[in-house]
């Protein structure tokens, strides 16, 4: 019995070491292609074992970072292809299993041409092979033109015809068939193809001359007869030719223009959206730790005027007067023009939002409550003050020394967050919800309060959330 097992498990071991065996096959030849037209790339595994749990991998040898299509874990993973084939490559789901990991390649471009590597990976082994694709595109028909004459009386022709690949022949044919010597020959590879351009001069003015493009099987022709009055009918003919292929190029450019333009507008408007749905999302986060602030009279410096509702803040040129024995008067800014609001935190945070529209100078933060009020003080963390504002247009926070701020735009409405445990406070133009400055890394230990700002006769404005 013990022999037996040990055989069955020999079997299986033997049995589970070669079902994973397979080389990659594909194509010995060049592969040819005709431009616009689709192509499949031959690749599969021998034997015919399922591919469906492989990796299957093509990309192009001759570029970098060049992946052309992905299939993994049963699905295409074709985030990091290479642009010019979104939407152009797919591999056989159906033939998979088959062992088939062709690659199906639409609307052939010449750019598409050259080395592609199919890489097959299992758990414990794998092949690839090389796939050489060369693709063929018949250009325009050759176009001739006048350029000129020359000294001794020649008549310079020009032939240029472009698109082709690979690079065709172009030769230049008299009425009698007889091939001609061109004198400046011009081959150059655009992205599409070839572009080539024979020149010859040619005395006889009364005759017919042939320009001949040609690559294997396709050929394209066109003729000029130098007779005056037709080689005048040619010039005009070949301008008017120049002349539209110029006005097809400028409408095909302007359709592209105004393509791009139309994402350009899309994009915009996408960002615009997403723009909207942040700032929404922002602005609802900090508001759930919003608080109901309302203002300190009796720590509003003498020159401050604070509203019934103790909302508003503004500045008066005749202080007010302080009643004697009012034991409340010792908390009050007697330099500074500031006041405190009635709500403190020692723990948590908290959020709230001030209306600065049309101040010239104004301050928003939160004060240490042990922090001095009296005398020139310096309104920085080191004396218990984290602060913000504006003078007359210059934006600065309260770091000792101050830190000059860069703003695009004026904020009409400033929002003040702080978290007590983080050490942070940090400031926002509400409607933009771009960040104006943080202080970090600050160490809490006493109750803190929301300090303002104000020498504009203007009303600073504490704003409901």
């Amino acid at each position: 019995m013990e022999f037996i097992c040990v055989t069955l498990m020999i079997i299986i071991g033997i049995t589970d070491s070669t079902a994973d065996q397979f080389a990659v096959v594909g194509p010995v030849d060049l592969l040819l292609a005709v431009s616009g037209e689709d192509v499949i790339l031959p690749c599969s595994l021998k034997p015919n074992i399922s591919a469906v749990n492989m990796r299957v991998e093509w990309f192009r040898l001759d570029l970098k970072d060049s992946i052309v299509h992905l299939y993994e874990d049963h699905e295409d993973k074709n985030t990091n292809q290479l642009q010019s084939y979104r939407g152009r490559t797919e591999v056989f789901k159906d033939e998979l299993q088959k062992g088939n990991t062709s690659l199906k390649l639409s609307r052939v471009k010449v750019s598409d041409e050259g080395l592609y590597k199919c890489f097959i990976q299992s758990k414990s082994r794998s092949d690839d092979i090389t796939v050489d694709l060369r693709v063929e595109a018949v250009g325009s028909p050759p176009l001739i033109t006048v350029d000129g004459f020359d000294g001794s009386g020649g008549l310079h022709l020009q032939c240029e015809s472009k698109g082709w690949n690979p690079e065709p022949d172009l030769v230049w044919l008299d009425s009698e068939g007889v091939t001609l010597t061109s004198e400046n020959i011009d081959a150059q590879r655009e992205t599409d193809g070839f572009r080539v351009k024979h020149m010859i001069t040619v005395y006889n003015r009364d005759s017919k001359y042939h320009c001949r493009v040609k690559l294997r099987h396709h050929m394209m022709e066109t003729e000029i007869i130098t007779s005056k009055q037709q080689r005048k009918d040619q010039r005009l003919k070949s301008e008017d030719q120049r002349i539209k292929s110029e006005d097809q190029r400028l409408k095909s450019e302007e359709r592209r223009i105004k393509s791009e333009d139309q994402k350009l507008k899309s994009e915009d408007q996408r960002v615009k959206n997403v723009f909207t749905v942040c700032l929404f999302l922002v602005k609802s986060l900090l508001r759930k730790f919003a608080v109901n602030v309302t203002l300190d009279p009796h720590s509003a410096h003498p020159h401050l005027i604070v509203s019934d509702d103790g909302k508003q803040v503004r500045y008066e040129q005749q202080s007010r007067t302080v009643k004697d024995g009012d034991q409340k008067s010792n908390n009050k800014f007697n330099n500074r023009t500031c006041v405190l609001g009635n709500e403190g935190l020692t723990s948590g945070c908290f959020y709230y939002e001030v209306q600065v529209k049309g101040l010239s100078v104004w301050a928003v933060g939160v004060a240490r409550e042990s922090a001095e009020r009296k005398g020139e003080i310096c309104l920085n963390p080191e004396n218990g003050y984290w602060m913000s504002g504006s003078r007359y247009g210059r934006y600065r926070a309260s770091e000792g020394p101050s830190v000059p701020l860069t703003l695009s735009v004026d904020p009409q409405r400033v929002g003040v967050f702080v978290d007590y445990e983080e050490g942070r406070v940090s400031f926002y133009d509400v409607e933009s919800m771009c960040h104006i400055y943080s202080f970090t890394d600050q160490s809490f230990n006493e109750k803190l309060y929301p300090v303002f700002g104000n020498i504009d006769f203007a009303p600073l404005i504490i704003c409901d959330l």
